[in-house]
């Protein structure tokens, strides 16, 4: 596994661990991390992320991440050593919702 592999990989876990232990948001505990991919420069990353749940829960997840990213790029911080941390954009990954959509056909 290279070092790019590595980052995306602690960045998820870490990602992950934020969302369920701390914010008290019940709606940000059901957002799952599916992958993440940094930029060479690790200046920036694309969170691709999951909700269990409605699309009512998914505009949710979209407008509280955006509201707690900066949050979260600090807590990542703490817990990462790196130069830069990067900038998180959160973006949704509908690929599991889509597979069970196909899997019911």
């Amino acid at each position: 596994m290279g070092r790019m592999e590595k980052v995306n990989q602690q960045l998820k876990r870490e990602i992950g661990n934020v969302l369920q232990r701390e914010f008290g948001d019940p709606k940000l505990t059901l957002i799952s991390i599916t992958h993440v991919e940094t930029s060479k420069d690790l200046r920036n990353a694309r969170v691709s992320f999951s909700v269990m749940g409605e699309d009512s829960d998914v505009e949710h997840a979209k407008e509280s991440l955006a509201k707690v990213k900066g949050l979260i790029r600090k807590y990542v911080g703490k817990k990462m050593v790196l130069r830069n941390i990067p900038e998180l954009n959160f973006v949704y990954d509908d690929s599991i919702k889509s597979s069970i959509r196909i899997e019911n056909m």
